[in-house]
């Protein structure tokens, strides 16, 4: 299981179209993709995205506190955001997005997921066996991980057990979807699913605290843009 970047954050919410609207009028992304089920929301589509599927209202936070998009200005990113605000509470379902300043070559992308774990250092040792790197922890204190430059932190709180959950799963990206497969085998991983989609394979597993971890692999097919 070696992933080589963050991929996407995806999201169960009752109105995708409310949360599409404000990061494609607001924080610089455009619609890469729209099914009858989800949306692809990014503002490159071989970098760090946000996947908006439809679901039931009400949705419950669960683990997931923020997720913190990284740009080169934060001043400008502010200033498109109407405010002087670096996090904004997208719609009514508890979508919670945040701005980092970093040097970049996309504005935009991924910096980091914030997850809320009721043993954040066990948790962050965890996800090394599911192929992140360690890290330092960063300008929160919260213990984290790495992979592609991109990170996973973890806060301390109860993520619970909710039965209707804001976060579907994290997703990095492979280059064999079938030794990732093979690697969870080994190592004793629950895999939820596989799914074989037109531009993409991939497994589902799960990861600590009952979070799905995504390991995509894009086809030659895969021209999203």
């Amino acid at each position: 299981m070696r992933p080589t970047k963050l991929d996407h954050v995806a999201y169960w919410v009752a109105n995708r179209d409310e949360v599409a609207d404000f990061v494609t009028s607001r924080l610089g992304m455009h619609v890469i993709d729209r099914t009858d089920t989800f949306t692809l929301v990014g503002s490159n589509a071989r970098r760090g995205k946000l996947t908006l599927f439809d679901a039931e209202p009400t949705r419950e936070r669960g683990a997931l506190k923020h997720v913190a998009l990284r740009v080169s200005s934060l001043a400008a990113a502010q200033e498109q955001l109407g405010g002087d605000e670096s996090f904004v509470d997208v719609g009514s379902e508890g979508v919670r997005l945040g701005l980092v300043e970093a040097p970049t070559d996309v504005e935009y992308d991924l910096d980091h997921v914030a997850l809320y774990s009721a043993s954040p250092e066990e948790t962050a040792k965890a996800y090394l066996t599911l192929g992140f790197s360690p890290a330092e922890p960063g300008p929160s204190g919260a213990p984290r991980v790495e992979v592609g430059g991109a990170y996973v932190e973890f806060h301390e709180g109860a993520p619970g057990d909710p039965e209707k959950p804001l976060l579907n799963h994290l997703a990095v990206l492979v280059d064999s979807c079938d030794e990732s497969i093979a690697a969870a085998n080994d190592r004793g991983i629950e895999i939820d699913n596989v799914v074989d989609a037109a531009n993409t394979y991939a497994v589902f597993v799960w990861g600590p605290e009952r979070v799905r971890v995504e390991y995509v692999e894009h086809k030659p097919t895969f021209s999203l843009t």
